[in-house]
């Protein structure tokens, strides 16, 4: 099956968008690298003017509820006024200057008070950052070598742990074994021999490889991840990069009673500021102490200040639950929807973090054309990646997106009566 990719696109003005996209051609490799890279999704606006509550504008001027939340940092919706007052104030008195603002210490505090299985702070810019920063920890805690990956997880775009081969080389990936998801005899059998070479196993709270459907984690799974990590004298690092403060309040495994050792924070911390963070345990706090990690820009107070605001106002306001509830209204709508115009649909994952996909859709020709008809109906989702929904979405928002969804699955059928 073929499918045009521009589908819908004829329905909004993008002549800005496309001229930026020419001239970044001419300066920047591919006009554009990394996640934000749409050259395959020419439908989704490249170019973003402005942005608040769940809306977005584009620099055509459409306008979008924004079901993608910046690829997961927005979490009580962009331009969030406490958040912005807090960053406002502290850019006032100072943000990269020659030691630390006093804010990073309130930051880590409130940081130690709210995850439980947090003992002390460090901090960085984004979640390679903090993902790296763990194993390191564990391998100079353990003087080991060897990290368990979950086969086809992202952990970030360092040569280790990056999707994509260029410019890798087959020593950046030496000392990784790999394991299927949920998969505790994999563990086992990726271990093998190696038991007494293994510093640490990295894990992600569910499943949420891009282009497949979203598998939580079996809590047995968690738990007996736990227990073996124990066993071998290996850590356990829970990548709560993408879904920290989205699924729990104090990380994303608490109401399951599992407790990493080293946990990876960023996107949501700090509302769309960049900051990563690694919390850990009392054991591995003289191996964090020893290692030799930093940056020009790490501690910037400006984006600390907003990080101390959103974590403070995450709990204040309940928003995981708010998250939750909109995630499960759209959920419902998606379904309604789906069924009425006879698609079958895998919609996967937490309800604040949702992923769908297609039916036998293997080379995602009906997911790219239906966010194409989504973006056209003032809707910004991925055909690949999961979706997020933030704690400012308002039922006017919802009842925009889920209009527009249905207007998409709507045009998707007459294009593709037999899909």
């Amino acid at each position: 099956m073929t499918t045009d990719l521009n589908v819908g696109t004829d329905l909004r003005q993008r002549s800005a968008d496309s001229e930026l996209r020419r001239r970044a051609g001419a300066v920047v490799p591919n006009g554009m690298y990394g996640h934000l890279d749409m050259r395959a999704f020419p439908a989704i606006p490249q170019y973003i003017a402005r942005s608040r509550g769940a809306r977005l504008w584009d620099v055509d001027g459409n306008e979008y509820v924004d079901l993608m939340c910046s690829w997961g940092p927005v979490v009580l919706g962009h331009q969030d006024s406490a958040v912005e007052e807090a960053a406002e104030q502290q850019r006032r008195q100072g943000d990269c200057v020659n030691g630390a603002a006093p804010v990073m210490v309130e930051l880590a505090e409130t940081l130690v008070r709210t995850v439980a299985h947090a003992d002390w702070v460090m901090f960085a810019k984004n979640g390679t950052d903090a993902t790296t920063m763990c194993c390191t920890i564990a391998r100079a805690h353990t003087s080991r070598a060897m990290i368990l990956v979950a086969r086809g997880a992202y952990h970030g775009a360092a040569p280790w742990c990056t999707p994509f081969p260029a410019g890798v080389t087959a020593a950046d990936r030496a000392n990784l074994l790999e394991y299927d998801y949920n998969d505790i005899a994999s563990i086992r059998a990726a271990v093998g021999e190696h038991a007494d070479d293994v510093a640490a196993i990295i894990v992600s709270p569910f499943r949420h490889d891009a282009g497949f459907d979203q598998e939580l984690v079996d809590p047995s799974f968690a738990r007996e991840v736990r227990a073996y990590c124990d066993s071998i004298g290996a850590a356990l690092i829970l990548d709560d990069v993408r879904a920290g403060f989205r699924l729990h309040h104090g990380g994303s495994w608490e109401p399951l009673g599992v407790h990493p050792d080293l946990t990876p924070w960023s996107k949501a911390i700090a509302n769309g500021y960049p900051l990563a963070a690694v919390t850990g345990t009392d054991r591995y706090r003289d191996a964090a102490g020893s290692i030799f990690v930093t940056g020009s820009f790490w501690m910037g107070a400006v984006a600390m200040a907003a990080g101390l605001a959103t974590i403070t106002e995450l709990g204040s306001r309940d928003a995981v639950a708010r998250m939750r509830e909109v995630g499960l209204q759209l959920s419902s709508g998606i379904a309604d929807s789906a069924s009425r115009w006879g698609f079958g649909i895998h919609y996967t994952g937490p309800a604040q973090m949702p992923n769908l996909l297609f039916a036998n859709d293997t080379d995602y020709q009906l997911a790219t054309a239906f966010s194409a008809e989504a973006q056209a109906r003032g809707v910004y989702v991925h055909p690949k990646h999961n979706w997020f929904v933030s704690a400012a979405t308002t039922p006017d928002d919802l009842d925009m997106a889920l209009t527009g969804l249905d207007g998409a699955f709507a045009a998707l059928r007459q294009r593709h009566p037999r899909a």
